[in-house]
C-alpha cells in the first residue's frame, strides 16, 4: 500500500507501507528494499519487522512494539535474531523509558542508539456516525437512556487477552442489564476469536463487535461509557491514547505499558484482576452517575420522598467520592443547609461546585 503522508509528501518523500505478516518470503522484502527508489527503511516491532531488514543495502530504524521487548525477548532464538537486528540499526525509538531501560538491560551497546518518543495519535470520529444502528447491529437495546456500554478495543490475539474481563462483565449485566461490554478488533488470531465466539455464546451482555472504519471507531468510542484494556503486555496503546484524546474514561490493567500512561485515579483507572477491574467500573459508573448532577455553576436540588433514597445517596456518593478517590479533581462547596418542609421535600439550595473539569483527562 502507498502513502502519501502530508508532510512527507510536501517535502518530495513518498512512503510505501508493508505489512511483514503479509509477505510470502524474505526475499520479497528483500527485493522492494534493494530496489533504487528506497533510500531509507522504519520497522515497527523489531524482531517481527525487524528481522525483514537484516543484511538491508538501505540504512533502518526500528520502532520498538511493545511484545518484542516484553515477550518475545524471553524466547532465546527471538532475542538472538533482535540483537543482530538492533546492531545494525541505525537508530531504535522506544515509547517510555522504562521500555528503553528493558531494551538497554538486555543489549548494553546499544543504549546510546535508543531514544525515547511517546507515541502520538490522532482521533478523527465520524461526524455522521449512527449510534444507534451500532447498538442495533451488535444486539445491544438501544431503547433506554440508562446505557452503560464500555468498549475493548484491540487486535484479537492471546497478548490482549479479550477473555480476561468476559466473566466478569457478564455477571455484573446479570444483577445491573444496562452494562455491557464490546469487543471490537481485527481476528488477527483465528483460532482465539473461534473461542471468543464460543465463550460470548455463554456470556449475556459480552458482544463481540464487528471490525469497522479508524473513523466510526473515534465516533462509537466518543458514545460509550469508558475503554477498557486488559492486555498481558503494552508497549503503549493507541486505544487508551484516543480514549483520553476523546475525553473518555479508560479502565486499564496494570502492567508497566497502561501505567506509564495513566496515573490511577487521576489520568484513568487501572486495576489488577477481574474482580478489582469490576469494582474499579462500579466505581467509574457510581462517580459518573453522581457528577450528572452538576450541570451548572450554582443550581438548586429539589428531591421528592419518593425518590429520596435513590436520589440522595447520589448525592451522598458524589460527595464522598470527592472527599477521598477523586479529592484533587475537586472541591465542593455547600452554601446553605439542608432543609426538610412540610410536605417532605429535601431543598439542596445554591450548591456551588467549583473547579470542575473532565475526571480523567485534563486540558486547560
Amino acid at each position: 500500500m502507498k502513502m502519501n503522508g502530508s508532510h512527507l509528501h510536501d517535502a518530495g518523500h513518498i512512503c510505501v507501507l508493508k505489512d511483514a505478516s503479509r509477505c510470502e518470503s524474505l526475499t520479497e522484502i528483500a527485493n522492494l528494499t534493494s530496489a533504487d527508489q528506497f533510500d531509507a527503511a522504519l520497522a515497527i516491532h523489531l524482531y517481527k519487522g525487524g528481522r525483514n531488514l537484516q543484511g538491508s543495502r538501505i540504512p533502518f530504524g526500528i520502532i520498538f512494539g511493545g511484545t518484542d521487548i516484553n515477550e518475545d525477548i524471553r524466547s532465546e532464538e527471538k532475542r538472538r535474531v533482535m540483537g543482530a537486528v538492533l546492531r545494525e540499526a541505525r537508530f531504535a525509538v522506544a515509547f517510555t523509558t522504562e521500555m528503553k531501560e528493558l531494551a538497554a538491560a538486555e543489549w548494553p551497546d546499544a543504549r546510546k542508539k535508543i531514544y525515547v518518543q511517546y507515541q502520538g495519535i490522532r482521533t478523527t470520529p465520524t461526524e455522521t456516525f449512527d449510534w444507534y444502528r451500532f447498538l442495533q447491529n451488535a444486539d445491544i437495546p438501544a431503547d433506554t437512556d440508562d446505557l452503560h456500554v464500555f468498549l475493548l478495543i484491540c487486535g484479537l490475539r492471546r497478548v490482549k487477552d479479550p477473555l480476561y474481563l468476559v466473566d466478569v462483565f457478564s455477571d455484573w449485566h446479570r444483577k445491573e442489564p444496562s452494562v455491557h461490554l464490546g469487543i471490537i478488533g481485527p481476528a488477527v488470531d483465528p483460532l482465539l476469536t473461534t473461542e471468543i465466539k464460543e465463550k460470548i455464546k455463554r456470556a449475556p451482555g459480552v458482544h463481540l463487535l464487528q471490525e469497522m472504519p479508524q473513523d466510526d471507531l473515534h465516533a462509537a468510542m466518543r458514545r460509550c461509557f469508558a475503554v477498557v484494556n486488559s492486555s498481558i503486555s503494552e508497549g503503549m496503546s493507541a486505544a487508551i491514547l484516543e480514549a483520553m484524546d476523546l475525553n473518555i474514561p479508560v479502565l486499564a490493567r496494570n502492567i508497566p505499558g497502561n501505567a506509564a500512561i495513566i496515573k490511577h485515579k487521576d489520568t484513568g483507572l487501572l486495576f489488577s484482576d477481574p474482580q478489582d477491574s469490576n469494582s474499579t467500573a462500579k466505581l467509574l459508573k457510581n462517580f459518573l452517575l453522581a457528577q450528572t448532577w452538576i450541570e451548572c455553576q450554582s443550581f438548586s436540588l429539589m428531591v421528592f420522598k419518593d425518590k429520596a433514597t435513590i436520589s440522595f445517596c447520589c448525592f451522598l456518593s458524589l460527595q464522598t467520592i470527592s472527599n477521598t478517590i477523586f479529592k484533587p479533581l475537586f472541591t465542593v462547596y455547600q452554601k446553605s443547609r439542608a432543609t426538610l418542609d412540610q410536605e417532605n421535600v429535601i431543598k439542596l439550595e445554591h450548591l456551588q461546585f467549583q473547579g470542575i473539569s473532565h475526571c480523567f483527562y485534563f486540558q486547560d
